[in-house]
This record gives structure tokens, sequence and C-alpha cells, in this order.
């Protein structure tokens, strides 16, 4: 045998050597991730953001084994304007939810900073009494370039955190906005938090957001005199009546809250045991978890073009483009190009 063909059999079984050896490292961060490990699963979620490509492939790999996504797991969205006490209110909730026996995951969506692309806020840091309990996991992340208040794979992460056995997981987004409902698409229910006297400027309030809004809370209400508070309540109310019927037949629900006061917090937890209960006999929970599959899969078609593209030879992010060519006219032609 020549010496360049034990040269190429040697290159071609350590590669296979190679790509066992990964589906190894995966089958072992999977178990530990089962485990409940949580440096585990902050390494698997670390690899689910990255954009290397061998990154995608792995991540690909992992969350193939957390299939099928648990249908037991309250995937809970917590929105609000800055300054409205979504983390405070966290802190409790979360402490209450524990105390209840639960596992809690939080996953804590930070605006980001233009020029170092990290965190900002870092809310972990206002979340001191959760932050070292054993059954709680904090994830900041950044928003990078992603609309709607979520992280670009916040979806991936919910389901990691599922695969740990996570009974509810918090997505708490960097504030309302006009596509911060788009968190609708990944969660069970959404908590919209309000400040008292925010009635007198409900006209401001984006239609979207409060239609997706399953509780409204009008937190800081020990801070705030009783019949502002009531009166603000009083007109959310009023306004919910104002949109249309939920798919699911869920009346909204709105509630004075502050997040010092354990009643307030228990009062929280009750409607949402009320909800949880309503979507479940009505089966429009599973309905929801199809639509959220669904809505996944419409928003990875357009990165999935983008990635067969690329290992076509096609770099879209250099794709040469002129005011003389619309846009979506010359998107549709490149992928013509590759279908023929």
């Amino acid at each position: 045998m020549s010496t360049g063909n034990r040269k190429n059999i040697d290159d071609f079984i350590s590669k296979i050597k190679s790509q066992h050896q990964v589906q190894l490292d995966i089958d072992q961060l999977y178990q530990k991730i089962k485990q409940g490990d949580k440096a585990s699963l902050s390494k698997a979620i670390t690899l689910v953001e990255s954009t290397r490509s061998e990154d995608i492939v792995l991540a690909h790999q992992l969350l193939e084994k957390c299939l099928p996504s648990s249908t037991t797991t309250k995937r809970i969205a917590i929105t609000g304007i800055p300054g409205v006490g979504k983390s405070t209110f966290i802190n409790s909730f979360a402490q209450q939810l524990v105390a209840d026996g639960q596992k809690v995951a939080v996953l804590s969506v930070d605006p980001s900073s233009s020029i170092s692309k990290g965190s900002i806020l870092g809310d972990k840091t206002r979340m001191d009494d959760i932050a070292h309990m054993e059954n709680v996991y904090i994830r900041p992340t950044a928003t990078g370039a992603t609309l709607g208040g979520v992280h670009l794979n916040t979806r991936e992460v919910i389901l990691l955190c599922e695969a740990a056995g996570y009974d509810h997981i918090l997505v708490e987004t960097v504030g309302v906005g006009q596509s911060e409902y788009l968190v609708q698409s990944m969660t069970d229910i959404m908590i919209v938090m309000l400040l008292p006297g925010s009635g007198d400027t409900l006209q401001g309030i984006k239609r979207g957001i409060m239609e997706a809004a399953d509780i409204i809370l009008i937190n800081k209400a020990d801070q705030f005199p009783k019949a502002a508070v009531d009166q603000t309540v009083t007109d959310y109310k009023q306004a919910m009546h104002l949109l249309a019927s939920k798919p699911n037949r869920w009346t909204v629900q709105v509630l004075g809250t502050s997040a010092f006061e354990e009643a307030s917090i228990q009062s929280v937890i009750a409607v949402m045991k009320k909800y949880f209960d309503h979507v479940l006999l009505n089966g429009s929970y599973l309905d929801q978890r199809k639509l959220q599959w669904r809505e996944w899969f419409n928003s990875s078609i357009g990165w999935a073009t983008h990635e067969v593209l690329k290992s076509k030879g096609i770099d879209i992010d250099h794709t040469a483009i002129n005011l003389n060519e619309l846009p979506p006219a010359k998107a549709l032609n490149a992928i013509k190009k590759l279908l023929h």
C-alpha cells in the first residue's frame, strides 16, 4: 500500500473517530441536562445561540434528542414597560412557585448594547433571592437584532429548559413595543404588567399587545393611592370588553398587584392556575402548542433558505444590490435560480 493511500485511510478513520466522539459528547451533554445539571444546560444554550455552522449542526442534534417537547410545562411570557417592576415581580413570583414544589427557569431577555451587542440591564442582579436557589435557573440573554422583545433562539432555549425538567418557564421580555406580542407565538400565557394611572393613556397602548394579554397586572399597587389602582383596574377591565373574544374563550383578568405582598403573588398564581385549568379542559392548550410549532417552522424558512443558498455558493449577505432592483424580487430570483 502506498504512503499516500495509507494517509488517506488514516485521515478517513480519524474523521470517523472525531464524528463519533462529537456524538458521544452530545449524548453526554443531553444526559447531564436531563439530570438537571445547570452548567450543562448553560453550555447547551450557548451552543444553540452560536452562529457557527458546525455548532448549528450539533445544536440540531441535541435539540432532536429533546423531542418530543413536554406538554406539562407552563411557558409564561411576562412583559411590560421598562420600570414597571417585572424583575422584582419575577423574583417574588418564582420564590412562591418554588415554595409550592415547582422548578422554575427564568429567561430574562435584555436590550442589547449597540456597541458590544451584549446585555445592558443584567436582570440577574435584580433577582438576588432566587439567583442561587437549587430549583431556579436564570439565563440573561441579549435581544441582538431580533424584533419582538425576545432572542432569536428563545424557542430552542425553552425546549432545552423543558428537557431539564423545569415546570414553569418565565420569559421576561424587554418591554411593550410594536412587535412585543411576538412572544405570544412561543408561550402559553401572556402576563402584561402596567402601572397605576396608565388607564389615562390607554389609547397609547398597542392594540396587539392588549389582544395578546391573558392576565393584566397593575403593579406597584403598594406605592400608589388605592383609588388610583382601583380606577386603573376598572379602566382596563372595560377596555378588554371592547376587544374581540379570545379563541380559547378565556376572559382576560385584571389585578392590582404588589411584588412585596405574598397574598398578592398568591392571587396571581391562583388566576394563572384557573387559566391553565380552563385551556386544558377545552383543549386549546394543545392547540396553542401546535400553533407555536407551526410559527417556529414558518419563522425558520427564511433562515433555512439562507443556509441552503450559502451551501450552494450564493452569499446572500454580499449579494450586489442597487436601488433599481426590488429586494423581494431579487431574493425570489435567487431562489428560482437555485431550484432550476
